[in-house]
């Protein structure tokens, strides 16, 4: 007789004497209550099932965060993913915001949505929903990094649950960006890469191998500091070529993918740059090597690394400090296996070579965000998140006040490093949008508190370590509750305060001016460079169905002859006169094009927002 049907023996039946059967019975129910559980958890449809529902969790909170996105706001970069999408899609070339042609792995995800859609709202619609599909599979990953470890079923699902809403992993998928998909693709690097140099059967280290090298190239096709995670790939496979540390066989398929993926990028990139006219490609790689061994600029970059790691630190409550101390401690010592030292020291080379690359690329702009730059490290939130939660389930107790120690330690000093280099430029205006966990930790959306963000952080950490170390194992899936609750309102809330604010300032910029302007299905628009930036990094995209062209036209340049409208800005009235009462003389938005050819006329004026449409008869 099936268990679930079995009738209750007459002494386990409730009673209503007080202290009788009653009493007895809950212990009794409380274990058929657990036995039916673990009878439905043995179903084999059960934890796909869970993992199915948990992945649907994920896309659901990223689509309500999304659903009233219609146009990029991050100018230059949206705006130049999304071109380079439509030239993937097939439609016409057109003018390149950021001016050089970038890769194109994440732009060949999203055309898709720029081949089905008539209109840019729609496109951009349907790229918010891509984001989400592809964004949400951080959660899968971070599961099967979890079952790796050898994490039981429920707690990975929960801990991975909390990686996937981590608010750096959800920000920038709120954005066409690459950033959408980097996490995956490094969670996924460095899963395989462990496979690969773990114990196993040939075939099962070949396709690790394989699945390693192929995310490595398809991050350089996607982002230039790709270029980082293949050099640290190629090194490793050139040292266990040597060593034997893997099957030699497996090794060599490695590089052969690796090699055929790199091809590959570079493909796509000579590809996109045919599509442009006169467009070079990127020469980030080249100015970073010109950065890094000019000694004048040495304490400047070397800085702009410390607050780069402080701020990955610090974005990841503190959690992620304590799993930078184990990789650092994992390079000298034995006591941990070959595959973790490994995968430890391509996760602490890529922390400090990504940040390298990017502090010697960045430019001479005094924006406080270059001292603490979070955009490029914020791929290794979920990797580093997930060891540090790992860590605080399975380390003893004083290897975890260690690293807890050693990891909140470094963070604090690399901290104080910016402040004590940069001084009072820390307190001078900032762009929210790129510093949102160093806002949210520092209880201000003004300014920069590194000193209280960097508290708070740690403050999270040493809470979770303390709990675990008083309650043991058994309370890390209610810390996985009350971290679950904290990433919910931390990504929210700065979606709210950030995000959204930081999108509706950028609204005319996107929608507003191509209705006001009254552009239309098969205008091609030439815009002079003396506009408002913000105007000019739209438009490439908004313009969806013509063609863009910014070019010198106030100085005599001549508009290419399919262009059917420009765009001046309007010229500044006269300063007043202290002996005309009447004030400055009118503007007279002709004005705006001296150098006008035959055949052009002003179509339309906005005043308040200073520019001058004209169009072609």
């Amino acid at each position: 007789m099936d268990q679930t049907t079995m009738p209750v023996p007459p002494e386990e039946r409730t009673s209503d004497r007080p202290g009788g059967a009653a009493e007895r019975t809950g212990p009794a129910r409380s274990d058929r209550a657990a036995a039916r559980l673990r009878m439905v958890a043995a179903h084999r449809w059960f934890w796909p099932s869970a993992l199915l529902l948990g992945y649907a969790f994920q896309m659901l909170v990223r689509l309500s965060l999304v659903l009233h996105r219609s146009y990029p706001s991050v100018h230059a970069d949206e705006s130049t993913y999304l071109v380079l999408a439509r030239v993937l899609a097939g439609r016409s070339g057109t003018d390149i915001p950021v001016g050089v042609v970038i890769p194109g792995g994440y732009p060949l995800l999203i055309s898709p949505a720029l081949r089905i859609a008539d209109n840019p709202v729609t496109a951009y619609h349907l790229v918010m929903g891509i984001n989400t599909v592809l964004n949400s599979l951080v959660f899968l990953a971070a599961y099967a990094v979890l079952r790796r470890a050898g994490l039981r079923r429920p707690l990975s699902l929960l801990l991975a649950t909390v990686t996937g809403l981590l608010p750096p992993v959800v920000y920038y998928a709120q954005f066409a960006m690459t950033e959408t998909i980097f996490p995956l693709l490094l969670l996924v690097w460095l899963l395989c890469m462990h496979g690969w140099l773990s114990p196993g059967g040939f075939r099962a280290r070949a396709l690790h191998g394989a699945g390693m090298a192929a995310a490595a190239a398809y991050s350089m096709a996607t982002h230039d500091r790709g270029g980082v995670i293949c050099a640290v790939t190629g090194v490793l496979l050139l040292v266990v070529l040597i060593t034997g540390w893997a099957p030699r066989w497996a090794t060599a398929i490695s590089v052969g993918v690796l090699g055929l993926g790199v091809g590959a990028s570079r493909l796509l990139a000579a590809y996109l740059e045919s599509k442009f006219d006169a467009v070079p490609p990127s020469e980030v790689g080249t100015k970073v090597f010109d950065e890094l061994f000019d000694p004048e600029k040495l304490g400047r970059t070397l800085t702009r690394v410390a607050g780069q790691i402080w701020y990955f630190m610090m974005s990841t409550w503190g959690i992620g400090a304590i799993a930078v101390a184990f990789c650092l401690a994992a390079l000298f010592t034995t006591r941990v296996d070959r595959a973790t030292r490994l995968v430890a020291l391509a996760m602490t080379a890529l922390l400090v070579g990504i940040p390298l690359a990017a502090a010697a690329g960045l430019g001479d702009d005094p924006r406080i965000d270059n001292w603490v730059y979070a955009r490029y490290l914020s791929s290794l939130v979920p990797a580093y998140f997930l060891l540090g939660l790992i860590l605080i389930h399975r380390a003893g107790r004083r290897a975890l006040i260690a690293l807890t120690a050693g990891g909140l330690l470094l963070m604090a000093v690399l901290g104080e490093t910016v402040i004590q280099y940069v001084g009072p430029g820390l307190k001078g205006v900032i762009i929210p949008w790129a510093l949102p966990d160093a806002l949210f930790l520092g209880l201000n959306w003004e300014s920069l508190h590194i000193v209280r963000a960097t508290e708070v952080a740690a403050l999270i950490a040493v809470v979770c370590v303390a709990l675990r170390l008083s309650g043991g194992r058994r309370v890390v899936a209610a810390l996985g509750a009350g971290l679950l609750g904290f990433a919910l309102l931390a990504t929210t809330t700065i979606t709210d305060e950030v995000a959204d604010r930081h999108y509706g300032d950028r609204k005319f910029a996107g929608t507003g001016f191509i209705k006001e302007a009254g552009l239309k299905r098969g205008d091609n628009l030439v815009m002079d460079w003396d506009n408002d930036w913000d105007i000019r990094m739209a438009q490439p995209y908004e313009v969806y169905w013509g063609r863009v062209w910014t070019t010198d036209l106030k100085h005599g340049a001549t508009p290419p002859p399919s262009a059917t409208v420009a765009l001046f800005r309007l010229p500044a009235a006269e300063p007043k006169d202290p002996k005309d009462p009447d004030g400055p003389k009118a503007v007279n938005p002709a004005d705006s094009w001296k150098q006008v050819p035959a055949g052009w006329y002003v179509d339309k004026v906005s005043w308040k927002h200073g520019w001058v449409v004209w169009r072609h008869r």
